[in-house]
């Protein structure tokens, strides 16, 4: 095991954690050849198989799981040895480890941008992930801060609010329901609804607003990905439950609009999170500052209707007596 190198470590930990070679390439940004090299590489130093296939899935060999409980912690002392070595760079010529939901990726660019404006040498490892990925990053330590709207409720977290989060139900501006003030919810629940699949963020900020009458609601569609939401909704294919500053541009734009339904929008907080006790290098404790103290006011500037110039007309050449 003396020739093992850190990056075989880490594809190995990958591969172990997702129990699938093509997803860890995907987390990683490599190709699949690439990560089975890898991998292939420290089972030789090894000198034992660490994975094992039983029909179309990946598991574990009993060297491998006592592998991968070895690659964690050897990962681990190495973060925290970047981490003291960060406390004496202090801010500048910091990085700031960052992860985020994905309805968070419709601002957040804008905030890092303010923030390294503020921070000369500052550099990111920013990452956009859904809820299920966002918790195993905290729970494992692979991330400084996380950003997100339903906040972890075990001990072993931080959790503080920063900035309000509206969730609105949508709808193409030319559906029945467009100009209907104070919907009961009762009568949007027979419309057609595309959704965010369940466990997503999204999702469970449905439950809520629903509470018992989710069950009633006419699910049409269930899809992973916002972006095809919209899309779906534009093309008149039913109404969505959706975070406000995922459909901003679309509201500014006309292309979407928001139905006016009893008990809507449902408030929400953004939360900016760390592991409890966990020693934040400077520059993700000046983030995690910089988002309780301007955060909301940043996140409003960034998703507002932006004002179209004003054109003037060029001033009449004065007549000739």
């Amino acid at each position: 095991m003396k020739n093992a190198t850190l990056r075989q470590l880490k594809v190995f930990e990958s591969v172990a954690r997702h129990r699938s070679f093509s997803r860890a390439a995907e987390e990683l940004h490599l190709t699949q050849p690439a990560v089975s090299t890898q991998v292939g590489k420290l089972a030789e130093h090894a000198g034992l198989p660490l994975f094992e296939q039983v029909g179309k899935k990946i598991h574990l060999t009993a060297a491998g799981e006592q592998m991968l409980l070895s690659s964690r912690e050897i990962i681990q002392k190495f973060q925290e040895a970047e981490e003291a070595m960060a406390q004496f760079k202090g801010v500048s010529g910091g990085r700031l480890n960052v992860s985020v939901i994905s309805a968070g990726d419709y601002f957040f660019p804008r905030l890092l941008v303010d923030f390294a404006q503020r921070h000369a040498g500052v550099t990111f490892n920013f990452v956009v992930v859904n809820r299920e990925e966002l918790l195993s990053q905290l729970k494992e330590n692979r991330t400084d801060l996380a950003v997100m709207v339903r906040p972890p409720e075990d001990a072993d977290t931080v959790a503080e609010p920063f900035a309000p989060h509206p969730y609105v139900i949508v709808a193409p501006p030319g559906h029945p329901l467009a100009r209907t003030p104070r919907i009961p919810v009762t009568r949007i629940a027979r419309e057609p609804f595309v959704v965010r699949e369940q466990g997503s963020d999204t999702w469970n900020s449905m439950v809520q607003a629903f509470g018992a009458q989710l069950p009633g609601l006419n699910i049409a569609m269930e899809i992973r990905s916002t972006e095809t939401i919209k899309q779906a909704v534009i093309a008149g294919m039913g109404v969505s439950f959706l975070s406000a500053h995922t459909v901003s541009r679309e509201l500014q734009s006309g292309s979407l609009t928001v139905l006016d339904v009893q008990g809507f929008p449902l408030m929400l907080n953004w939360y900016v999170v760390c592991r409890r006790g966990k020693r934040l290098p400077p520059v993700a404790q000046a983030f995690r500052n910089f988002l309780l103290s301007d955060g909301a006011g940043l996140i409003e500037q960034a998703l507002e209707p932006r004002k179209k110039p004003v054109r003037r007309a060029a001033p009449t050449p004065a007549r000739r007596r």
